[in-house]
């Protein structure tokens, strides 16, 4: 059975710091590309950046560039995304998201060979 499992979420202050993390389990991690992708309440879905499975290319959304670095470590299948300068902006629900082969960066993975976590909560707030 695969499993994607998000933590680190949380309440930040403007410009604070969080890391996300995703275990993985039930498939091969290592040779899987994995992604992360957020939902603001009332918005839709947002890619915001993938990684190859060996740990590269990596892609961001412009919105994040310069903030937020994802990472992975295939001995621990896991994937992390380091979000620095936390803006109120950045406030969503945050799910990994892994799959077979790259889907066209900037846009959210779609189908059948694609699996999702449940998320986790970034609230950034004064």
């Amino acid at each position: 059975e695969v499993q994607l499992v998000e933590s680190g979420g949380g309440l930040v202050q403007p410009g604070g710091s969080l890391r996300l993390s995703c275990a993985a389990a039930g498939f091969t991690f290592s040779s899987y590309w994995m992604y992360w992708v957020r939902q603001a309440l009332g918005k839709g879905r947002e890619w915001v950046s993938t990684i190859g499975s060996n740990g590269g290319p990596t892609y961001y959304v412009d919105s994040v560039k310069g903030r937020f670095t994802i990472s992975r470590d295939n001995a621990k299948n896991t994937v992390y995304l380091h979000m620095n300068s936390l803006k109120l902006e950045d406030t969503a629900v945050y799910y990994c998201v892994a799959g077979p082969r790259l889907y066209p960066v900037g846009f959210v993975p779609r189908g059948a060979d694609y699996y999702w976590g449940q998320g986790t909560q970034v609230t950034v707030s004064s």
